[in-house]
């Protein structure tokens, strides 16, 4: 069956087709290829994401995807420093550069990054969280919960600031915590809270997302891909900031010999057409969990159109074209 939607809008792309936004030195050109590759699965917005690092390399790394005048870029997505420090909550991010949280911090990465800082993700647990939180809702940039132990008060403490969504729920956790008081649960209750969803089949079993997107509604759910360099290349070793990550035959992206995953080689289609197939909903249901519900988070809209075949049967979603008109080119700094 043909169909048409908005295009893709992912809130949390690290990199693409061997390109990895974490690295500095990255040209102008070789970002916009990553960005063009993108494209072709109907991505047509995307916020580039700065994991937790040192400011010179956050810096460095900000001002390549600055020269980068591609209009797919909406702006970015900080994901750290401000995260938890334990093993587990913290993910692949180097445990070195996790810091507490701080405006004079953040103001310095906002410069460094043009004012495209647009999304923070941090855990409300960290010292000074709670004011940054305001400080940045204040300042109309969105704050998302990730990488955190929080307790049940400081979750609700954080949506009371402002928060407004739960980064990959499920994932940047331990993989054993207390089988109710959790920051899971806390996160689902939330009504002030959307959640981005990672569904690859490795980071959510269906079930867990099945209950997730129920718990949340379709409203308030957003697929985002977590990509890295890996997406859209071939099977071997790639970068992610300071990490070696390898991309196994199963479409699995971590450190060699290390247990927890490091991003994803997710490509939008594939999120829409699994989420589709384990929650047992139509398409029209599950786009605007890609395209709009993402876009509104931000205040913002899809751009383009996409043309594509869907086999409902197979749970397939095939891109025949992109149709990117109605970009706004980013602002100069």
């Amino acid at each position: 069956m043909k169909v048409t939607f908005p295009g893709f809008f992912d809130l949390q792309v690290n990199g693409f087709s061997g390109v990895d936004f974490n690295t500095p030195g990255q040209s102008a050109e070789r970002i916009g290829e990553a960005l063009e590759a993108m494209r072709t699965t109907g991505v047509t917005r995307c916020l580039p994401t700065l994991i937790t690092a040192s400011f010179a390399q956050f810096a460095a790394c900000a001002r390549a995807l600055c020269a980068c005048r591609d209009p797919m870029i909406a702006g970015f997505h900080l994901e750290g420093p401000y995260i938890s420090p334990v093993d587990g909550a913290r993910g692949a991010h180097p445990r070195a550069h996790v810091i507490a949280a701080s405006l004079d911090d953040f103001l310095r990465r906002q410069d460094a990054a043009g004012g495209r800082i647009v999304l923070v993700t941090l855990a409300p647990e960290v010292p000074g969280a709670l004011a940054l939180i305001e400080a940045l809702a204040a300042r109309h940039v969105r704050v998302a919960l990730g990488h955190t132990l929080a307790t049940r008060a400081q979750i609700r403490d954080a949506a009371s600031a402002g928060a407004v969504l739960s980064t990959h729920l499920g994932n940047g956790c331990p993989q054993v915590l207390p089988r109710h008081d959790n920051a899971i649960w806390e996160q689902l209750a939330a009504d002030e809270l959307s959640a981005s969803l990672i569904v690859d089949g490795h980071h959510l079993p269906p079930a867990v997302v099945k209950t997730m997107v129920r718990a949340k509604g379709l409203a308030r759910t957003i697929l985002i891909t977590d990509a890295v360099a890996a997406a859209g290349a071939p099977l071997g070793r790639y970068r992610l900031g300071e990490l070696e990550v390898e991309l196994d035959a199963t479409g699995r992206v971590s450190q060699p010999g290390m247990p927890h995953l490091a991003g994803s080689s997710l490509a939008m289609p594939n999120a829409v057409a699994d989420t589709a197939r384990v929650c047992s909903l139509g398409l029209p249901d599950v786009l605007p969990l890609a395209t709009l519900n993402p876009a509104r988070l931000l205040g913002l809209a899809p751009a383009g159109r996409v043309e594509a075949e869907w086999d409902q049967a197979q749970s397939r979603l095939t891109i025949t074209r992109v149709l990117p008109e109605g970009h706004e080119p980013m602002p100069d700094p």
